[in-house]
């Protein structure tokens, strides 16, 4: 078992691999890709991705990115450590998410950052605190989030047509502001962000697994021309269609 506070660099090598325990990882500078479970989201600073046990996970930061990791230690630690507020980081630990921290909890990352996470004593009040503030934080842990997987079917279903964050924001009941709010808060990106994600990785199931002209692609997610498909496809997945095709 890891000690339960870590300071780790991660650099452009792409990393995959799971473990036992849940993990939470905190961005202090620079901005790690993330992807749990085929989840995506970046760690930016003062953002936090949750692992959840077993689940894979892979990262890599091209630009380089530091991060606070808390590995949770097995047993009846969070019960012994957080008492009535261990059933809330209990749900924060069960499905994969990302989210931004307020201001408050940023200091408290900030501090134990700067803080000597290698004494045990200091690593598990230290933990501890952060998880607290966690639990404390209702917005964050409280079940009832972005009902993310029907934005997911609606996108799908509407990839080739132009699509607004109000179309999103509209499904979810909230406001364009309040939503582009809760989404970056929820998923470490903006709508945008997500949709754009969310159209290539439909695009990359139909080349796989279809024998569409590239040019029909494109237009079933939304993309006007071939050439602003294959670069963005380039640009996500670091490969041409045709590169993909050939890798079936």
């Amino acid at each position: 078992m890891p000690p339960i506070l870590s300071l780790r660099h991660y650099s452009h090598e792409v990393l995959s691999h799971s473990h036992e325990h849940p993990q939470l990882v905190f961005g202090l500078a620079g901005e790690l890709q993330f992807d749990v479970d085929g989840q995506g989201s970046r760690v930016l600073r003062h953002h936090l991705a949750v692992v959840p046990a077993q689940s894979r996970h892979t990262c890599g930061s091209p630009g380089g990115s530091h991060c606070l990791v808390l590995d949770l230690p097995a047993n009846d630690w969070l019960e012994r450590q957080l008492g009535h507020h261990a059933d809330s980081i209990q749900r924060l630990l069960d499905k994969p998410r990302a989210m931004q921290l307020d201001p408050v909890q940023g200091q408290l990352l900030s501090w134990l950052a700067s803080s000597p996470i290698n004494d045990p004593v200091i690593a598990n009040q230290g933990a501890a605190l952060l998880l607290g503030s966690l639990a404390c934080g209702g917005q964050h842990v409280q079940p009832g989030g972005l009902p993310l997987a029907a934005l997911d079917s609606y996108i799908e279903q509407h990839a080739a047509r132009p699509l607004q964050v109000a179309d999103l924001a509209r499904l979810a009941g909230l406001s364009v502001p309040r939503f582009h709010a809760r989404f970056l808060a929820e998923t470490g990106r903006t709508p945008m962000e997500h949709i754009r994600q969310r159209r290539l990785q439909l695009a990359e199931q139909m080349l796989l697994s279809s024998d569409l002209p590239v040019g029909e692609v494109a237009a079933r997610v939304g993309y006007a021309s071939q050439s602003a498909f294959t670069a963005a496809l380039s640009r996500h997945l670091g490969m041409t269609p045709r590169q993909l095709r050939r890798g079936r």
